[in-house]
């Protein structure tokens, strides 16, 4: 056994399924162990980056470490942009990179840069072995800290003379299951004390509440208390948004119909939210402004934004279920508007659900698509853009990470990587990835990978020929249009140079009925939908600054 073998065998251990990634020379040793592996599935794609979403996607769907393979120098590099996709959005992740010989080399610093000082500032982990027998211990201190809280990326650097080492100790570390802390009791009780005190508390759920188990333990907290609740745009479907109790989502930080609520509540329940997603509310530090409680596996990062009263640490599910068991419902509590205007918000946002005009709003894009998807445990992927905002407060989830976007990183290019990770772990389930124009070209080429893993995957392009989410934000600030219009392929040809099949519907009926013949057959489909945002300001800018809330 030489020391590729070994670190083979220790992802075996782990119970790792596939490495995503394209392997160099330097990882030759470890690629020929991989082969000889039976656990193990290579999955080569066309680019790292998109290896690395694909991985990071795993991790986030899974709750196991997603593993991803590149070479030295560039192929290293381009792992940078997943390494903090996974790191900000909290997905376990391990990057495994080769290096030149570090005993003796004779190629001077070919190629050569200090990819661990590299990772350090993305990572919660990148350490270079430099001795075969010490792999199994890097390996499974590698997925210890890549999965507990906060979960995400790690790093290995694996030499290519230490790759090859012979004779190595075959001392695989056994995986024990990891608990978490119990809340402390004073840290309930005065939880409960400030909940039955409110008026009008409002429960959010963000990010972290996306783990085993808390789903069901939310469920519960709401339907025993009455208290209304609504999400961060990576907390969706946490909570059925079905629930007749569910306002919406904050996909802005500020003025969008959800604030309105947010405004009229004492107190809210902010459960698995920290600072690294963006705001879905901005708190006051004056006297008699909403109170906040962090419920968190760690405590909270105070800031500008946020800098909560009370911090209720440990693990998640059982704090809200302590909480739950301990609390009365208040004759004191006031919901009643909550009630009225989830109905409001729920009118407000199907304004445009029936609109015909073609180009496609993006209203009725996300109100076909969810129509289409009738099963609750279809997923759509999201790449990053204006769309986002759209489908955030449209798209209503119920189930937890059936609406995969980025809320975090927020980068382009991870939709269709993730949308391939997602069709892989459910197998079952329909998955629509759901790109810009402009993000789509940034990881095109994994059109290829799809194909030849022979998925089924639908893709909608989103096409406005332009950057729309900077043009959104250029007008917003009172700047002419300039230098965000581009000019795309023909993207139904370049579907179907792939292999997969490519649609360029005309109008909203033509799409309906082609969205619903692609998720429902086999293979890749490309659809290339105009879109038209020319809304977006007027909604998004105008509209919802000058608005009064309702009712």
């Amino acid at each position: 056994m030489n020391a590729s073998d070994l670190f083979i065998k220790a992802l075996e251990n782990e119970g790792v399924e596939y490495i995503f990634g394209i392997p160099g020379e330097e990882n030759l040793d470890l690629l020929e162990a991989l082969r000889k592996s039976d656990k193990i599935k290579l999955i080569l794609t066309r680019h790292e980056q998109g290896a690395g979403f694909m991985a990071a996607t795993y991790g986030r769907l899974t709750g196991k470490v997603g593993v991803c393979v590149s070479t030295l120098g560039p192929g290293a590099t381009n792992f940078a942009t997943a390494a903090a996709y996974a790191q900000l959005g909290a997905m376990p992740m391990l990057m495994i990179t080769g290096q030149k010989p570090i005993k003796k080399s004779k190629q001077g610093r070919f190629q050569i840069i200090d990819i661990v000082r590299m990772m350090r500032p993305m990572t919660k982990f990148a350490k270079q072995i430099v001795n075969g027998n010490n792999v199994p211990s890097v390996v499974r201190e590698a997925f210890k800290i890549a999965t507990t809280e906060r979960p995400g990326a790690v790093h290995i650097e694996f030499p290519e003379d230490i790759s090859a080492e012979e004779d190595v100790e075959n001392n695989i570390y056994p995986v024990r299951d990891f608990h978490y802390p119990q809340p402390h009791k004073k840290a309930i009780a005065d939880a409960v004390k400030m909940i039955e005190k409110a008026q009008r508390p409002l429960l959010c759920i963000g990010n972290a509440a996306n783990r085993d188990d808390i789903s069901a333990a939310l469920t519960d907290f709401v339907n025993e208390t009455g208290i209304p609740f609504f999400s961060t745009q990576m907390g969706k479907g946490v909570v059925d948004e079905n629930h007749k109790l569910c306002l919406s989502t904050a996909a802005l930080s500020k003025d969008d119909f959800i604030h309105c609520a947010i405004e009229r509540a004492d107190l809210i329940i902010n459960v698995g939210h920290d600072v690294i997603e963006k705001p879905p509310f901005f708190m006051e530090n004056e006297e008699g402004a909403t109170k906040v409680i962090h419920v968190n596996f760690f405590p909270s990062e105070v800031d500008d934004t946020y800098f909560p009263q009370l911090d209720v640490v440990g693990d998640i599910s059982s704090s809200i279920e302590k909480i739950t068991n301990d609390i009365s419902k208040q004759e004191h509590w006031d919901f009643d508007y909550y009630v009225r205007l989830a109905d409001e918000i729920r009118t407000r946002l199907s304004k445009y659900f029936g609109d015909t005009r073609f180009p496609i709003l993006p209203q009725r894009a996300v109100r076909t698509i969810r129509q289409t998807l009738t099963s609750d445990d279809d997923i759509v992927t999201l790449d990053n853009g204006v769309y986002k905002i759209w489908f955030a407060r449209n798209y209503r989830c119920a189930k937890p990470n059936t609406l995969l976007l980025d809320n975090a990183l927020a980068t382009m290019g991870a939709g269709l990587p993730s949308g391939m990770a997602a069709k892989m772990v459910n197998p079952n389930s329909k998955v629509v990835a759901v790109c810009g124009d402009g993000g789509f070209m940034m990881n095109d080429q994994e059109m290829e990978t799809a194909v030849r893993l022979g998925l089924d995957l639908t893709v909608i392009i989103l096409n406005d020929n332009a950057y729309g989410m900077i043009k959104w934000k250029q007008t917003g600030m009172g700047f002419d249009t300039f230098g965000l219009d581009l000019q795309n392929p023909d993207f139904v040809k370049f579907a179907e140079s792939f292999g997969a099949k490519g649609y360029r519907p005309e109008s909203c009926e033509e799409f309906e009925e082609t969205l619903e013949k692609c998720v429902n057959s086999k293979g890749v489909h490309l659809i290339d939908l105009a879109v038209d945002y020319s809304l977006n300001h007027k909604i998004l800018n105008d509209l919802l600054a000058n608005k009064t809330c309702m009712i």
